[in-house]
């Protein structure tokens, strides 16, 4: 569909959902450092306001555009908005980036695919009430391949596959329906895979996944092996979330990229074998390897030593030993000539590592800051004898 574009000299508004998430916030700096004179609406959930305030509060700090927080939820009619706040936003709309979505694999399947699912198609319907609509850049995930092996191509999507979480099968549902609407809308379908940290700082919002298990695994005081999953040759999916954003914002500008779909894939991935020996070469530590088996990560992730780190990571484990490759040809061809490449994990593995450790740093020094301010238990009282007749327990109330 042919994109279409805003009225000369009138002012823009672009649209984020899912603010303050790990990659909102980060788009919504982007957009406002790179748009001047630009309205950025960001939809925030209330019990999220707080946070969204201090995030945003230095978005608009000596720039031409203004940002306007959204108390809202995705999974209501008009996004949650007041009439007025709706009609106000859709009548100078011009982009949607869309990446409300709830990935906590221990979420429960209904909520996914409320939040997932019935929220795109909230967002959908925003965007077809949206007439200066230029692009809706949706952001789904390189697993809806589910379990399937081997080379899988931008535009394939319904290939008969299966699906090991409500995560995986949620995100599928939800880009059928944004593929069912690309006839009539200007889209751009996003497939990231893994997004780890910032490749120039290092920051994460949740330590998650085979990569900073390895990280925390390999750091950790305590000499733990790390888990080598069975299939060790197989590649792990990892772009660092600076790339994402530059790979996004730059997309939804190119009037080429509207009505298709990017894998947002590191284009030649490094084997976790190779990864977890940089790991261990550069933490200067002996790690052993484990071979663990794909499926339920079972015994081997019951020893007491392991167990508590690797409780949450289990099912992440698992993507570890997916031997698929995700072609990104679309995505190659778009940013050639851009200067935006993805960083291989070797330029940016030492940073990730410093912050891993100096994250465990200052929260060791939090803890005891709290323990030498919090003020001493005085001496307890020695207990009174019980009176003739009572209970030592005292008395029944």
């Amino acid at each position: 569909m042919t994109p279409r574009k805003a009225p000369a000299g009138e002012r823009r508004a672009i649209l984020v959902t899912g603010y303050p998430g790990y990659i909102g916030k980060r788009l919504a700096a982007r957009i406002a450092s790179g748009e001047r004179h630009t309205d950025v609406y960001l939809l925030v959930q209330p019990k999220f306001l707080k946070d969204a305030r201090r995030y945003a509060a230095a978005l608009s700090e000596g720039r031409g555009n203004r940002i306007r927080l959204l108390a809202g939820d995705i999974v209501d009619m008009h996004l949650g908005l007041s009439g007025t706040e709706y009609r106000d936003m859709v009548s100078r709309l011009t982009h949607i980036f869309h990446l409300a979505a709830v990935s906590y694999l221990g979420a429960g399947r209904s909520q996914m695919f409320r939040v997932n699912v019935e929220g795109t198609r909230n967002v959908l319907e925003l965007a077809r009430d949206a007439r200066r609509l230029e692009r809706l850049c949706h952001f789904s995930t390189c697993y809806v391949a589910g379990d399937r092996t081997g080379v899988i191509d931008e535009d394939e999507l319904e290939a008969g596959q299966r699906f090991r979480n409500a995560y995986e099968e949620s995100k599928y549902e939800a880009e059928r329906l944004v593929r069912r609407a690309q006839s009539a809308l200007p889209v751009t379908i996003l497939r990231p895979s893994a997004v780890i940290g910032d490749s120039q700082t290092g920051e994460i919002d949740r330590f998650e996944g085979p990569y900073y298990l390895a990280i925390q695994l390999a750091t950790s005081p305590i000499n733990v092996p790390l888990p080598l999953p069975q299939n060790a040759d197989a590649p792990l999916h990892v772009v660092p979330v600076d790339w994402v954003v530059e790979v996004a914002y730059a997309l939804a500008k190119d009037p080429r990229a509207s009505g298709r779909t990017f894998h947002l894939v590191d284009p030649a991935p490094m084997s976790t074998r190779r990864i977890y020996q940089l790991l261990a070469d550069r933490t200067q530590r002996k790690v052993r390897h484990l071979r663990v088996p794909p499926g339920p990560t079972s015994a081997i992730l019951r020893l007491p030593v392991l167990e508590k780190l690797l409780r949450p990571q289990r099912t992440a484990l698992e993507y570890a030993n997916q031997m698929v490759f995700y072609r990104s040809a679309n995505t190659i061809e778009l940013l050639d000539g851009t200067g935006i490449r993805c960083p291989q994990p070797t330029q940016y593995l030492d940073t990730l590592v410093r912050f891993v450790r100096e994250t465990a740093r200052r929260k060791r020094d939090e803890r005891i800051e709290d323990a030498l301010d919090r003020p001493a238990e005085p001496p307890a009282e020695p207990a009174a004898k019980p009176a003739a007749g009572e209970a030592p327990g005292g008395p029944r109330r």
